[in-house]
């Protein structure tokens, strides 16, 4: 059977590995399955979007936008975690002279302005006993670089993966640069990504979603003991960007796909503070979520 997945991104990154890493050594094709990768078209929709319309069988989708659409009725579940911890980082350098997250009031802060990305920072920064109030640099979808900070283009940035664009090739020397992930500084504690299906789909074809995630789960604890056996794809799959970037993400972000050596288990202690905090900052209109993900198709 053939399914396809949307990934979560503009272009695959390491956080596919394990699907990746699966299809290489034909353990989908052996159960019967040929598994498809695609990214989409920012100017179509994001990966949910995808999914909602029934144009893919699988997305990789970040919690609060599934959280969100389902609390509009949209026809999807999550139905495995794909990391236990956030990946945004706040960034900054050293010449702006914020030292800790408080220093960030009345600065200018580069972000997508999306409700969720400006309560996480008004949130932080409250946390640290600073005043949530700052000065927005919309920087859209885009992620700001360090030299963007040191053009004075804004003073700090959130957004950037910090197992991701947070690594790549920089001018400014990492001495002069200060980043933050968020869960390490009072972000409440979430997944960053579920995998997620259309709940027609799960309807029909249970025996096909307890098999892809069972195959899914054997990549990602593969990648998570060997992170650097998904290298070669990569080098393939997106050979535009430097191998040396991929070489130091790889073991980053593996640590953030297992609990307690178990794959894809949503969890209660991540998901039901997370759903709080968005209710409470006017994202959700309920704290709900329990109707919003699927744990029983997992082995």
């Amino acid at each position: 059977m053939h399914v396809t997945i949307m990934l979560e991104y503009f272009y695959p990154w390491t956080n596919s590995a394990g699907i990746y890493v699966a299809r290489q050594k034909g353990w989908y094709q052996a159960a019967g399955l040929d598994v498809e990768c695609r990214t989409y078209d920012p100017l179509r929709g994001d990966s949910l979007s995808y999914l909602i319309n029934n144009e893919v069988d699988f997305a990789l989708v970040p919690t609060n936008r599934l959280l969100v659409r389902h609390e509009q009725g949209a026809p999807v579940k999550g139905i495995a975690a794909i990391n236990h911890r956030g990946m945004e980082a706040i960034q900054t350098i050293t010449q702006t002279g914020i030292t800790r997250p408080r220093d960030l009031s009345g600065r200018r802060i580069a972000l997508n302005p999306t409700p969720r990305g400006l309560a996480m920072v008004r949130h932080i920064i409250e946390q640290d006993g600073g005043d949530p109030n700052f000065t927005i640099v919309d920087s859209g979808t885009r992620e700001l670089t360090p030299e963007d900070i040191a053009a004075r283009t804004a003073d700090a940035t959130f957004g950037s993966y910090w197992a991701w664009e947070i690594l790549l090739d920089s001018s400014i020397p990492d001495s002069e640069r200060v980043i933050w992930p968020v869960d390490t500084i009072g972000a409440p504690p979430y997944h960053s990504y579920l995998l997620c299906a259309n709940t027609q789909f799960i309807e029909q074809h249970p025996d096909i979603i307890r098999s892809f995630l069972k195959i899914t789960g054997e990549g990602y604890i593969a990648a998570h003991k060997d992170p650097l056996v998904a290298l070669p794809i990569y080098e393939q799959v997106i050979p535009y960007f430097p191998s040396s970037l991929m070489q130091q993400s790889l073991p980053l972000i593996a640590k953030t796909w297992l609990h307690q050596g178990r794959w894809g288990q949503q969890r209660q202690e991540l998901m039901e503070p997370y759903a709080e905090w968005l209710h409470h900052h006017g994202i959700l209109s309920r704290p709900n979520w329990t109707n919003a993900i699927d744990n029983q198709f997992l082995s």
